[in-house]
Formats: structure tokens, sequence, C-alpha cells
């Protein structure tokens, strides 16, 4: 074929690289934010740290706190509360701190716990290295999940160990703090607890209930018990009530706890009568030109080199920080609109929403809304929750209109709270009285939102 030229006239979407960066910073929560911020400024010497709040923040400020003075609603002295609690706090001093990193550093864990109670018990050398040989075989909760047999098979012919100063040694690591460690079942951990309180009739009935009859206790088929222990309800009761005081992971307290914590995006207070989203100074960080090196660049227009890129990304960068701390106060004041009711009444307030209601009250994206309420957190009366816990299905009702997911589940928790432990409420049962109260769900929908809820069926929450 001969080869010959065409020309076509075609359109096609092509991302620039600015809104790329303004999309992907819309989607980081606060913490992949600054750090996101923090490489620029590593790699970007035009941009850097505006330590001075800027003339429209301040003002922002103002009028924010002008709005306060005259709000007088009781709910915002909440707010004023935690904000004096948290400047006493940022006013302690260094010392204070000092104090607290050292007691954070001077957390045991439960290998040190036991080893120091070991050195002080009057125990010969090779007793006291078997029982912190058993130390270091514990799993987290302090049980020891492999059999003393097993354990026997690891120690070399020289050493010359037998089973019976493994148990002896098990002995000894099952008599120190807390009680209930070294216990090689669940059954075991509750009976080590309950031999360490003073005798009484009640601990002998509860420990032949830990000892014998534990799968009945947990099937909650109290007359078996009555009838196998011989015993009136009240003394099953007492008994029942000791076990339930025990704990099945004594040893919990000492595992490491890694702490993390949530910046708010924005903090929701009541303002004049109606309930204003105002952004978090906190989380928004404050970023400028450098002054020196944008002064530098004018006067040499014609040789910037690299460093005329690099301005140009210091100003996208700050103008697209900008846009996404708008673009989230915008959302999270019409999601506090749509959910008023929700701040007023709690969660049998809450309204059924989605994503597409708010992208066309905004008139933006359904995709750009996704965005901005993933791993973004507000800050409320009512606690800090997330953008998406306002969003969710909704359960239609016999008016015709719809109630909110949400709304559902905190009336289960309610009629369960309520509910006589004696008779708790079946499935169907509450299913039955949210009918009555017009909302129509199904048996397997209230199953699904129990378990959701972390309720015990039925047969585990009945009670003597």
């Amino acid at each position: 074929m001969k080869p010959t030229l065409q020309l076509k006239l075609s359109q096609h979407l092509t991302l620039t690289p600015q809104l790329q960066q303004s999309i992907k910073l819309l989607q980081l929560s606060t913490i992949e934010l600054n750090q996101e911020i923090e490489q620029h400024l590593l790699d970007n010497p035009l941009l850097e740290r505006d330590e001075e709040p800027s003339e429209e923040q301040r003002a922002d400020e103002a009028d924010m706190a002008a709005l306060e003075e005259g709000s007088g609603d009781p709910l915002d002295t909440m707010s004023d509360w935690v904000n004096a609690g948290t400047g006493s706090s940022g006013s302690r001093g260094d010392d204070e701190e000092s104090d607290f990193q050292a007691f954070h550093a001077a957390e045991v864990s439960l290998r040190e716990h036991l080893d120091a109670q070991v050195s002080l018990t009057p125990l010969t050398d090779r007793d006291r290295a078997l029982v912190r040989f058993l130390i270091e075989a514990l799993d987290d909760d302090g049980y020891l999940t492999q059999d003393l047999e097993e354990w026997l098979s690891m120690f070399s012919e020289e050493s010359e160990v037998e089973l019976e100063e493994l148990q002896i040694a098990l002995h000894h690591l099952q008599h120190l703090d807390p009680a209930g460690v070294g216990a090689r079942s669940p059954a075991e951990c509750l009976a080590l607890q309950l031999r360490v309180l003073p005798e009484s009739d009640t601990r002998a009935l509860a420990l032949r209930i830990v000892n014998e009859l534990l799968d009945v206790l947990a099937q909650r088929d109290f007359t078996r018990l009555r009838r196998t222990l011989q015993c009136s309800e009240d003394e099953l009761r007492d008994a029942h009530q000791l076990i339930c005081s025990l704990s099945p992971r004594p040893c919990a307290r000492f595992a490491s706890n890694d702490t993390r914590y949530v910046i708010p995006d924005v903090v929701i207070r009541k303002l004049r009568g109606r309930w204003t989203a105002t952004l978090n100074p906190e989380a928004m960080p404050r970023l400028k030109v450098n002054a020196l090196y944008a002064q530098l660049l004018q006067q040499n227009r014609g040789n910037n080199g690299d460093l005329g890129g690099q301005l140009q990304e210091a100003k996208w960068l700050i103008k697209n920080v900008q846009q996404r701390f708008d673009t989230i106060l915008r959302v999270s004041q019409a999601i506090v609109d749509q959910q008023r009711q929700f701040f007023d009444y709690g969660e049998v307030a809450m309204r059924p929403l989605t994503l597409r209601e708010i992208a066309e009250e905004l008139e933006l994206h359904e995709s750009t809304i996704s965005r901005v309420t993933t791993q973004k957190y507000m800050s409320t009366p009512r606690g800090v929750l997330e953008f998406k816990y306002f969003f969710g299905s909704h359960v239609a009702t016999d008016t015709g209109g719809a109630a909110s997911s949400t709304a559902i589940r905190a009336l289960i928790r309610q009629l369960v709270d309520a509910e006589d432990r004696k008779k708790p409420l079946s499935d169907a049962k509450i299913a039955d009285l949210l009918g009555q109260q017009g909302m129509v769900v199904a048996r397997r929908t209230v199953a699904k939102y129990r378990e959701s809820l972390n309720i015990p069926p039925v047969s585990k929450r009945k009670t003597i």
C-alpha cells in the first residue's frame, strides 16, 4: 500500500499533573497528608511552613469566637470545656511531659513481671531456670498452649530433666501474679483464680462448675446445672456471678498497646441554633513560598533553571491543599445539614443518606464525595466520627418512608438493654417490636445487625 497522510479530529480526557495531585491529596488522611507535605518540604527548597496564620485565618477565628460568645447553647459548653482542658494540659511544662515519657518507658512486659517474682522465690537455680523456661513458653494471654511432654522433648539427654520437675516448675509458675497465669485451658485459668479467693460455699460451687460443667454453663442450661449440682437458684446465681467476675485473659493488661490517634479534620458546634462545621486548625498545614528564593527568581527571569519548575510545583501544592480543605468543609457541612436530627437526638434519629445525595447537592461527582469521606473525621459533641458513619442503607417503613440502618441498630441495642434477662428477646420478637414501630425488618436482618453490634444470641443472653 502507498503511504498517505490523514488528518483526524478527536477528543480525549487528559489529567494534568496539577489535577492528578489534587485528586491524590483529596483521598489522603490527615496523617498521610502531613507525610506527603513533609516529603515536598524536603524535596522543594522554595516551599516552607508558614508559622504565622494568614489574615483570612485570623478573621475566621475571630468570627467563630464572636459566634460562640453569642451562642449560649448548652452543648457548646462541652467543646469549651474540652478546649480549656487541652489548653491547660499544654501549659504543664516539660517536666510532666518527661514524667509521662518515663512512665511509658517503665511499662513492663508479662515476662519481665514474672521473672522479677521468680528472682524473689526461694528456689534452687535449677528449679528457677525451669520456671523461666516455662515463662518463655507462655503466649500473650499467659497460657501454656503445649503439653509438658512436648516441652520435655526439647531438652537434651545431658540435661536429665524429668517430667516431674516440669510439673513442679509449672506449679510454682501458677502461683505467681496474676492469678491464672500458666493455665493450659480456660477452665484451669478460672480455677486458678478461684483458688486464691477466700473459702466459701459459693467458691466451692463455682469451682465445681468450672472443673466439671463449664460447657453446660456456656450453653446457659441453668435447669440442668441446678439438677446436677442439687443447689438452689440463689446459690447458682451467686456462683454464676462469681465466675463472671473472673477474667479468661488475666495477662491481657501486659499486652503492648498500639494506640493510634485520630486528628479530626472538622469540628461540629451548634452556633446560634444551627449545627456548623469548621475546619480544625490543628489539621491544616500552613505553607508558603520562600520569599527570598521567589525574589531571586523574579530578578533573574531568564536564567531560572530547575528553580522555576519548583516554584510552580510549590504554588500548585499550596493551591491544592487549600482546595482539599475547602472541599472537605463543603461536604462536611452538607452532611451536618442532612443529619442535624442525629446531632440533636442521637443515633435513633439518623436518616438514610447516600453519597449521590451529597454529590447532587454540591454539584460534585460521586467519586469526589467518596474520596472526601474516606479516612476523614469530624469532632462532634457525640464523639469523633468518620464521615462514612453518616452514610448507610435504609429500611422501609409502613408509611412508605425509610429508616437508616444506624437508627435500626440503635433501637435494637435499646431493646436488648431493656429486656428481661430471664426471658431475653429473640430475633423474631425484636423484628415484631420494630414492626410495631412501623419499621419493616426481617428476622435475618435483625440477626445481621445484632451480630454487627457484638450482641450474643438469645441463648447466650439468658441468665437466672
